[in-house]
């Protein structure tokens, strides 16, 4: 089948986007008839999926499945190329910020005769991986939360108790309990605490938090478990939204707050992080933050760093009287254009399958999507000493957490060009935070058409 020159120019406006340069490989063309080719970006999940491959061609004699792992950015560089060049692996994971697009330029294989059904996975799931025609296009893989890490001994040093952490509040006007731990988290060249009387904001030695950044447009590891509990939604309907809300009150007055914490001195500035160069992990675990928002899949990560004793907090209580956490769920996806179609739908299945998805939790690297799947990671933390309750609790507890989606939408290339400049305006250069109105209003226009 020849991909539709629409599809090609778009495409190729995909890869304008991406941040590494890159073509993609000939793993999908020279694999055999038998085989089943395989993409992932994450290295911890490959020993796991490797294990899935080895059960899944004892269960189809005759198939094999070829894994290829590389790294974040030049993962999407390479898959954007390939559909251009007609390389595209079988199968690949799918993020659900490119499923829009994807979907939209009709590279993707429906999924429905796999027969699966949504409530066999952790609520939400299943239902975000289907187009706007009904059809889905994604099995629901893993999921992952959003909370609080923090550097045991700089916490310890402040006085605090991971009691007092595990019940921060917090409200856009001054911050509550939330902003006053950070204030006193964060300390001066000259020893004094950013709730003391001297505190130089301009010359910091440790930060109360580290950054991650601007946020882009969905904010997931910065501004987004605020204006979660603030009651802000990304558009106006859950899922395929047709238009976006920056332009709310509500969502200016969350962001001007948090990224008035870096004029203050308790949040490590916009130049501390650079795509990636100096991630929050790296700055809890050099010292130079005492905590830091970050995702599920990072857990290992932020555990196995050595010298750095590290705890958790779930989110803090936000104005409705909520925590919030974003909860995003990776799946796998078929090419339109598999060479193995068969092959590759009898693999998808067996990766959305109980059986696969107990033994990738048997890893303890993600939360798979299936509630014997998460119970199966959840051990394997634990047998490692590790408490994930502040990731899943969120999950289970409705009473005083929510959880929302990544947004959803057409033209996720689009809405990321525009709002990632204009999010790092606001960190970065101080503009205000009324200018994202018009920013919003150039999404709305692009997504009315």
């Amino acid at each position: 089948m020849r991909i539709h020159m629409r599809t090609v120019a778009a495409l190729a406006g995909a890869l304008a986007l991406s941040l590494v340069t890159g073509c993609a490989q000939g793993d999908s063309v020279s694999a055999g008839k038998n085989t089943v080719t395989y993409w992932l970006w994450d290295a911890n999940q490959l020993p796991a999926y490797q294990a899935c491959a080895k059960g899944f061609e004892k269960e189809n004699p005759g198939l094999k499945v070829k894994i290829s792992q590389m790294g974040w950015a030049d993962y999407w560089t390479k898959l954007t190329a390939s559909f251009i060049a007609g390389t595209e692996p079988d199968v690949f994971t799918d993020h659900i910020q490119r499923f829009g697009q994807f979907a939209d330029l009709n590279v993707l294989e429906p999924l429905d005769d796999l027969g699966l059904d949504d409530s066999a996975y952790q609520a939400g799931l299943a239902a975000n991986w289907k187009g706007q025609d009904g059809h889905r296009y994604g099995a629901p893989k893993d999921w992952d939360t959003v909370a609080l890490f923090y550097n045991q001994k700089l916490v310890k040093e402040a006085g605090l108790t991971a009691d007092e952490l595990g019940g921060l509040s917090w409200n856009p006007k001054d911050g509550g309990t939330f902003e006053k731990t950070i204030a006193h988290l964060t300390v001066d060249k000259n020893g004094t605490r950013g709730d003391e009387k001297g505190f130089d904001r301009n010359n910091v030695k440790v930060y109360g938090l580290a950054t991650a950044g601007a946020g882009d447009g969905d904010g997931q590891t910065t501004w987004s478990p605020f204006t979660g509990s603030a009651g802000w939604h990304y558009t106006d309907k859950a899922r395929w939204g047709t238009e976006y809300q920056y332009d709310s009150e509500t969502f200016q007055s969350v962001v001007d707050w948090y990224f008035g914490l870096a004029k203050k001195g308790y949040l490590a500035p916009f130049t501390d992080y650079t795509d990636g160069a100096n991630p929050a992990s790296a700055q809890l675990a050099s010292g130079k933050a005492a905590t830091a928002f970050d995702g599920a899949w990072m857990i290992s990560t932020y555990y196995g760093t050595k010298g750095l004793d590290v705890g958790t907090a779930p989110t803090p209580i936000g104005p409705t009287g909520k925590r919030a956490t974003m909860m995003n769920g990776l799946a796998d996806s078929v090419t339109k254009n598999a060479r193995n179609k068969e092959g590759a739908k009898k693999w998808v299945r067996y990766l959305a399958s109980d059986e696969c998805q107990k033994t990738v939790g048997g890893y303890g690297i993600v939360f798979p999507a299936t509630p014997d799947g998460t119970q199966a990671a959840v051990a394997a933390y634990q047998k490692k000493g590790i408490d994930v309750s502040a990731f899943t609790e969120p999950v289970t507890d409705k009473k005083d957490s929510a959880t929302f989606s990544f947004p959803i939408t057409d033209y996720a290339a689009d809405v990321y060009s525009l709002m990632r400049p204009a999010m790092q305006d606001v960190f970065a250069n101080d503009a205000p935070v009324s200018g994202l109105t018009s920013t919003n209003d150039q999404i709305n226009l692009i997504l009315g058409q």
